[in-house]
């Protein structure tokens, strides 16, 4: 059976996250709809991250195996086609070995979080970026930030629902920019933790408009201590940009 990777885009407002469940629509759902139709055949997609409730994504990878082989742009178009009116859209198939697992052979996953910081109400952006109604300091945020680097224990950004095995992880990068009025976190780490990212932007928050300095932020992280987090930042914001493999895969 042939296996494609698909690269994926998609808006997770109307979702209850990528992982298909029975308590409302996911991504994984829409799309093994889409390929079933396709194949004509029942097929699986595997992902290579649970994107949460209302998070999005610009470059989610997932595989699928299908019985008919397919011209890559064949199976892109199908499945677009069968995805309508789902908000959804394979940018990308492309044929791979059958060694490769979206999840499994994955070797980084890059995420951006996107803020405005302004009074007015959104109206073009909404549930597509955090409004914080109050001015944010990014550069504040980002000498802040820049505690998470490295390899720590991250239960205090750690989900109470979290299944990961260990709270620690190694964090590669993370930046805060500023551009015009919004503000934008970025973050790299092979893999990351049950709301990590959003525990994470949360807290800086509280850095950004005052509230908590670097060194209360550092002391967050140190303590490994959930109830030392700040409010969870909503998922609106949150975008898996892309997921990275080794050559080989």
């Amino acid at each position: 059976m042939p296996r494609y990777k698909l690269t994926l885009e998609y808006d997770g407002t109307p979702f209850s996250g990528w992982q298909r469940q029975d308590n409302g629509p996911s991504v994984q759902e829409s799309l093994e709809r889409a390929a079933a139709a396709l194949d004509e055949a029942p097929v699986t997609v595997y992902g290579a991250g649970r994107t949460d409730s209302g998070v999005h994504a610009l470059g989610q990878v997932a595989h699928i195996d299908l019985v008919k082989d397919l011209a890559p742009d064949k199976v892109r178009d199908a499945l677009n086609y069968h995805l309508q009116p789902d908000p959804v859209a394979v940018l990308d198939a492309e044929p791979v070995p059958e060694t490769f697992h979206a999840r499994f052979s994955a070797t980084k996953r890059h995420y951006l979080y996107r803020m405005i910081d302004r009074r007015p109400p959104l109206t073009l952006d909404r549930g597509q970026v955090w409004r914080v109604p109050r001015p944010l300091d990014a550069g504040a945020m980002h000498h802040a930030a820049q505690a998470l680097l490295g390899q720590h224990d991250f239960t205090t950004f750690r989900d109470a629902q979290c299944q990961a095995d260990s709270p620690v992880k190694t964090l590669d990068a993370i930046s805060v920019s500023r551009y015009g009025e919004e503000v934008q976190l970025t973050c790299s780490a092979r893999s990351f933790l049950h709301r990590q990212v959003r525990s994470m932007v949360g807290s800086l928050v509280e850095v950004g408009v005052g509230k908590w300095s670097a060194r209360d932020f550092k002391a967050a992280l140190d303590a490994a201590d959930r109830s030392r987090c700040g409010p969870v930042a909503p998922p609106d914001g949150l975008y898996l940009v892309a997921v990275d493999y080794p050559p080989e895969a």
